[in-house]
């Protein structure tokens, strides 16, 4: 018997070698294309004393993003994050906003002194290039609901000169410039029918100064309206497919169409509740977590050893009710790529402002995700467009537009 089933035993050993030296070739292969490749996330959240000597991103940090996890993962572009919650719209409430996002803009510009042989704040997509040529990491600043603006126009400018290098209009709840994709509650699903007057001023700002608009959190009316009157190409900084999964946040086929027509770019966040919407019991066990440990906008904006005791009570609540996963997450970026096509589709984490999937959850592990792409069958060019040519080449464009109006 021994020697009967002897040859069929060594042909399942060869079997069983010869996939692993496949797989291997494949991880060797994916691994040559992340080096080679220019890797930027575009929204990655801030919090607390963020870019001080007591939270030195240049060192190991309870977070998802700092420069030492950035190195570990290859990831070599950041765009951290100007963030206010919507508050009241009065005189008070956009002081209030204006203040704490000058004292962001300045957390974020603070990092570059803490280690500046490992990293430069990026003001241009030349910069971007430049900076990671040099081997160092490069950190620009996105800028997260224009609610801080006002009613004031010329902000816009001064957050240019700060470094902010893209404006969300929106976030949750609908603000002086346009509606929300998720209205506050008590508000109504519209209230300006998309832009109001003020947001279609600023839309054209945002084009003359050379900042990139950013679609996410917007209302569809919103979006639709402000990508059909930039003369630039607009970007969604973190948003997924609708038709994938049915979540407010997530973009429909008509406004992916619509970025397409533009030359935009949609970068593909990996936030697993949008990738995969949560189970009604899950939902409710969330908001029972949040709501006894006092959370109001995200784990962003607890303590740490609060956000410790989220962290690790959220790890049991998806143990029990798993989260989305890296593959769930490029499913979303398969379906935009042959929706839309291969140059208007990019990569997005939302860490350290709830995002994350189960094998990309921090930016440590940055390469899994261009693995997953090569296993799919995306060849190196394309692989390089959606890690950061795409979004370089957004870029650009509204830098050529705010050069031609100047």
């Amino acid at each position: 018997m021994r020697a009967a089933g002897a040859p069929l035993f060594a042909l399942a050993l060869a079997s069983c070698a010869s996939a692993q030296q496949a797989d291997d070739g494949l991880v060797e292969r994916a691994r040559r294309i992340h080096d080679a490749a220019l890797t930027i996330d575009t929204h990655d959240d801030i919090s607390g004393a963020f870019g001080t000597e007591a939270m030195n991103p240049c060192t190991r940090l309870e977070r998802q993003v700092d420069l030492v996890k950035m190195k570990e993962g290859g990831l070599d572009v950041a765009f951290f994050i100007v963030y206010t919650g919507q508050g009241p719209r009065t005189p008070e409430g956009h002081a209030a906003a204006l203040e704490e996002a000058l004292a962001r803009f300045q957390a974020i510009r603070n990092v570059p002194a803490l280690c500046p042989d490992q990293v430069e704040l990026a003001l241009s997509a030349a910069d971007v290039e430049r900076i990671v040529a040099s081997g160092k990491r490069a950190i620009a600043i996105g800028i997260e609901n224009g609610y801080p603006l006002g009613r004031d126009v010329a902000l816009v400018r001064r957050f240019h000169e700060l470094g902010g290098r893209y404006l969300s209009l929106t976030h949750i709840g609908h603000n002086d410039l346009g509606d929300s994709s998720n209205p506050g509650e008590g508000e109504p699903f519209s209230e300006h029918g998309g832009l109001s007057e003020l947001g279609r001023q600023v839309v054209a700002e945002l084009n003359r100064v050379g900042m990139m608009i950013d679609v996410s959190h917007t209302g569809k009316q919103t979006m639709l309206q402000a990508t059909r009157l930039s003369r630039a190409p607009v970007i969604a900084s973190h948003s997924s497919a609708r038709a994938v999964n049915d979540n407010l946040r997530n973009l429909d086929d008509e406004q992916l169409d619509a970025i397409r027509e533009n030359g935009g770019v949609v970068q593909t966040v990996a936030f697993a509740g949008y990738v995969k919407n949560d189970p009604p019991e899950k939902t409710a066990a969330l908001a029972e977590l949040r709501e006894e440990l006092g959370i109001t906008r995200g784990a962003r904006a607890l303590t740490p050893e609060q956000r410790a005791e989220y962290l690790r009570r959220r790890a049991a609540l998806e143990e029990r009710w798993p989260r989305a996963t890296l593959a769930e997450f490029v499913d979303h970026i398969d379906y935009m790529v042959q929706r839309i096509g291969i140059d208007h589709v990019g990569i997005s984490s939302d860490f350290d402002g709830g995002g994350g999937v189960t094998g990309w959850n921090d930016a440590a592990e940055t390469f899994n995700v261009t693995l997953e792409l090569v296993r799919r069958g995306y060849s190196e060019t394309d692989i390089r467009k959606l890690w950061g040519g795409n979004l370089l080449r957004v870029w650009r464009a509204v830098e050529r537009v705010a050069e031609e109006t100047r």
